[in-house]
């Protein structure tokens, strides 16, 4: 155990530390079970997100292989060439319970068949929709990115703040309080040795009183 004076204002000052921890460890557990909850939400949506990521795919690949199938390899290979342009995003920030996670701003990646950069002539609509398919998957890819990235986030968060609510519970509060009982049966049992004294010096002075009268 640390060393501690054994008076009444040490007696003071580690009442107010325990109060003060014990108020730190209720904070501190209430911002967990409020990242936790934030944490479970997410977590639902990006499992919605990513059975509809796998059903676009899927539905992306299959009309490919049907514009592969069925329409001339270099129209397809034109078209593909002409839809590569870059994709503009802005991140920013936004605080959950103060933990930073970022939010993706951007603009829809699915394009109409004007923006998409290559000539209506001389391609089919099954070329269309294997475009429209795959731009829906990677806007969902977006999606998941920004989702994934708030969740390991605040995972983290959760973890770190477990740490100090068992630091605090486990650790600082019971050492504490060890320290306050001990300050406390050390001041009781002076209190008794003085008193006990009193008694003693009072036994004496009245056996004196009774000598002196005689």
């Amino acid at each position: 155990m640390e060393q501690v004076n054994p008076t009444r204002m040490e007696l003071i000052k580690k009442n107010a530390q325990i109060k003060m921890a014990e108020q730190g460890r209720d904070l501190l557990r209430q911002k967990m079970d409020a990242l936790i909850r934030e944490f479970f939400q997410i977590a639902e949506s990006f499992s919605q997100s990513r059975t509809e990521l796998e059903a676009t795919a899927d539905a992306a690949q299959y009309a490919l292989l049907m514009a592969e199938a069925v329409d001339d390899s270099i129209a397809l290979r034109s078209a593909s060439f002409a839809t590569r342009k870059g994709l503009s995003l802005e991140i920013r920030g936004k605080n959950i319970m103060g933990v930073p996670v970022p939010v993706i701003e951007k603009k829809s990646v699915s394009k109409t068949v004007l923006e998409r950069g290559y000539g209506i002539v001389g391609t089919s609509g099954r070329i269309d929709e294997a475009a429209e398919k795959f731009e829906a998957e990677v806007d969902i890819l977006l999606d998941l990115a920004e989702k994934e990235t708030a969740m390991r986030r605040l995972g983290s968060e959760i973890q770190m703040s477990r740490r100090r609510v068992n630091a605090l519970e486990q650790v600082l509060i019971p050492d504490l309080k060890k320290q306050a009982r001990y300050i406390r049966i050390t001041i009781e049992e002076r209190e008794r040795e003085d008193l006990f004294r009193l008694k003693k010096v009072k036994k004496i002075l009245e056996r004196k009183k009774k000598l002196s009268t005689r």
